[in-house]
């Protein structure tokens, strides 16, 4: 996975910065353990509103498949994209929705196991976020009597 986050930024798909969202130090410790010898050469990302990186993060940090360094830092490059403006998978610079679902499947399990409706990964991961901190933003009882089900739920374009 980490490869294909690393090629979306080289191809300048997405919103991840040249450190993939992570501060330098980090990036520098991914860098060199996953790439050693080889020289980065990662262009620079869009500028975005990080408002909700900390929730995100810890949202996903509790639900993280292990509890070594390369987790923690895939949930805060998750947690950077998830601030972006596209679909997760877009803003993640990766190629398409199944491999965000592979991602999630892998890295959060139990936080994807709960996405039993299929819905957009961003929007998933920022309701499940308000439902647990009881911040309610849909009107109706369920999605499925949601006015905005159809968004959530439809085909990406």
């Amino acid at each position: 996975m980490l490869a294909s986050l690393v090629a979306g930024r080289i191809l300048q798909r997405g919103v991840l910065s040249a450190t993939l969202g992570l501060p330098e130090g980090e990036f520098q410790t991914l860098w060199h353990s996953y790439f050693p010898g080889l020289r980065r050469q990662l262009p620079d990302g869009p500028t975005i509103d990080l408002g909700e990186l900390s929730e995100v993060s810890a949202l996903l940090l509790n639900h993280r498949a292990g509890r070594d360094a390369s987790q923690a830092w895939l949930t805060h490059i998750v947690a950077y994209a998830c601030c972006g403006r596209d679909h997760l998978w877009q803003d993640l610079g990766l190629s398409n929705r199944d491999e965000l679902s592979q991602l999630m499947t892998l890295a959060f399990p139990g936080l994807a196991a709960l996405n039993i409706g299929d819905m957009k990964w961003k929007k998933f991961i920022f309701r499940h976020y308000c439902s647990t901190e009881n911040i309610y933003v849909c009107p109706a009882p369920s999605c499925s009597e949601c006015s905005d089900y159809r968004h959530c739920f439809a085909p990406e374009v």
